[in-house]
């Protein structure tokens, strides 16, 4: 065939298979439509999952009587208007696509009266025709109408799923919404039925209810909210705690300066937060929002602006990673505060004396038996305390030993129960970290070089990071194409698997390439230091004198993730005096 113009309307169609796909791709190219507009309310109406019937009605700013037609042009849009506004996009939508995509392939009504003007104004669309403004009745802001989806395109048509499952990809888009813009308020009805009916939010109590509202209550009460404002960018929402975990990724919202997304690059930022916490076929839940600077992010990479390009990823990924660690370490705080006396800020490095100190309990509960915390060639980690004062008992004062495995103990407001293994493993684990990053890592020369067999390729990632291996206690030569000697290790790591240990590390190396850092490798060394934290941890069926309960009860108040073990387990859980009295019916 020659080469020639496309028409318009198939123009219209070719777009309209890279923005609209289903029902939901409606709903959401007009409700950013509708939010861009500065809505204050927005009501989604659906007949048959939005197939037959989305009707969506905002109060915002309104389209004048001259623009109405023009809004149902191609590349026809109010938002930008040079290459310097691309670049600094503000807005949910920016492209002038979506009107008259969905009017190619639906019947559509635009209905718009703005807030300066007495009457309201309506234009009709359908099948590649445009209709002139008429007068309407509507209130000052916008509605608009899409009557039969793919009703021209019934190939289209035959692709879409069940009524319900349509409606569920809908209602996920409207929840995401609900969770972006606490200040729109949201209702939505199907089939004459209002499925979520959300107020504007005005306090912080009212939009952890909107939160609850779209993913349940049992997440709120189980989440920490965090807030961290750095040089660059702000992050704040909620994480769940490790104790709140999922079989898979299903509860994750991200938003980036109010626009819902998905990034695999902040999303294993937030996995990694978790990697000390939480078993390793689990998934975190949250709902973040990170802002920033428009011109540091390309929000024009995805058709469907599902995806975006960071101007820095591996800054923002830092950021986020280190933000969620450190509500992750201070979690336990809050937490405690209900069990008893409220203990201080927790630090990452934070520790007692008492366990880390030989000569400060029985040798048979020591620190690492045969493995002070601090001695010749080990620095003593910044941030652990000498012991002193006796730390305030945020997890109450030791009662007795259940079975050997738990401690019961009392405090102010109820009773603590904590599994002594698991707890001595966070606490002891938590010391190793610190005392491997306080640096100077000290080495441990192996009696004998330990051969190690390696792909081609991680053997010469071994001899490009020779410096940052040897910062971290290692001493690796290579000796052949396949083939590397393991003649020095961490001397905190001298009784793991020494082969196993370099090969993940080799792995680590390739994974990341020639841009491999020093902290690029601490997840591998980390996972090494819990099994050495979980093998030289107090034992169950071990009798415990009331004084290294008490000690490890108060080593616990001040050690950072203390919520969890190495495994992702819980260490402790607590019952108030009230749970305990409705157990015996007491004050009935």
């Amino acid at each position: 065939m020659p080469i020639r113009e496309l028409p318009p309307h198939l123009v219209n169609q070719i777009a309209a298979g890279e923005v609209v796909e289903r029902p939901a791709s409606v709903v959401k190219e007009l409700l950013e439509n509708s939010l861009d507009a500065g809505a204050t309310r927005i009501d989604v109406e659906l007949e048959e999952a939005g197939i037959r019937l989305c009707r969506i009605r905002d109060d915002g700013l309104g389209i004048p009587r001259d623009e109405l037609a023009l809004a149902l042009a191609r590349h026809a849009t109010s938002k930008i208007g040079s290459l310097t506004d691309l670049e600094h996009v503000a807005t949910l939508g920016f492209r002038g696509e979506a009107l008259p995509s969905i009017a190619s392939v639906a019947r559509l009504e635009l209905r718009s009266r703005s807030r300066d003007a007495t009457q309201a104004f309506a234009v009709r669309a359908g099948d590649g025709s445009i209709s002139p403004p008429e007068p309407a009745a509507h209130p000052p802001g916008t509605s608009v109408e899409v009557r039969d989806l793919f009703f021209n395109t019934p190939a289209r048509r035959r692709f879409l799923r069940s009524e319900r499952t349509e409606f569920d990809h809908v209602r996920d888009v409207v929840s995401r919404v609900v969770l972006s813009r606490e200040s729109v308020a949201v209702r939505l009805t199907h089939n004459g039925r209002v499925i979520l009916d959300v107020p504007a939010a005005a306090t912080p109590a009212a939009a952890a209810a909107r939160v609850a509202k779209v993913c349940g209550r049992e997440f709120v009460d189980e989440s920490l909210y965090v807030e961290r404002a750095g040089e660059q960018y702000l992050l704040r929402g909620w994480c769940s705690r490790p104790t709140f975990s999922r079989p898979q990724s299903d509860l994750q919202y991200l938003f980036l300066n109010g626009r819902a997304i998905r990034d695999r690059a902040i999303a294993s930022a937030v996995r990694a937060a978790y990697r000390d916490v939480l078993y390793r076929d689990r998934w975190p839940a949250f709902v973040l929002h990170l802002d920033m600077d428009p011109a540091l992010v390309d929000v024009n990479a995805h058709p469907a602006k599902h995806e975006v390009r960071f101007r820095e990823p591996s800054r923002v990924y830092d950021f986020v990673r280190r933000t969620i660690e450190t509500a992750l370490a201070q979690g336990a705080g809050g937490a405690v505060a209900g069990a008893g006396a409220t203990p201080g800020p927790v630090s990452a490095a934070a520790g007692t004396g008492g366990w880390g100190s030989r000569s400060a309990v029985p040798a048979s509960v020591a620190f690492l038996p045969g493995l002070p915390l601090a001695g010749p060639g080990m620095a003593t980690p910044a941030g652990v305390r000498e012991p002193g004062p006796p730390v305030p008992p945020a997890f109450g004062t030791a009662l007795a030993q259940l079975h050997g495995i738990y401690i019961l103990a009392a405090t102010p407001t109820g009773l603590v129960v904590v599994d002594a293994h698991a707890a001595h493993e966070r606490v002891t684990y938590e010391r190793l970290k610190a005392a491997l990053r306080s640096g100077p890592v000290a080495s441990q020369a192996l009696l004998l070089p330990v051969p190690v067999a390696v792909p081609p390729g991680l053997a010469e990632g071994l001899e490009a990071h020779a410096a940052e291996l040897g910062r971290l206690g290692f001493s690796l030569q290579r000796t052949g194409p396949e083939r590397v000697s393991v003649h020095a290790v961490p001397t905190l790591l001298a009784d793991v698997d020494v082969g196993d240990l370099v090969q993940q590390l080799l792995a680590a190396v390739g994974a990341v390439g020639g841009e491999a850092t020093t902290e690029d490798l601490w997840p591998v060394l980390e996972r090494a230091l819990a099994n050495v934290a979980c093998r030289a941890s107090v034992r169950a069926r071990r009798s415990l004198q009331r004084a290294e309960m008490d000690q490890l009860l108060a080593d616990m108040a001040t050690t950072p993730r203390i919520d969890q073990c190495n495994h992702g387990r819980p260490t402790w859980v607590a019952f108030s005096l009230g749970e305990i009295d409705r157990l015996f019916a007491r004050g009935r």
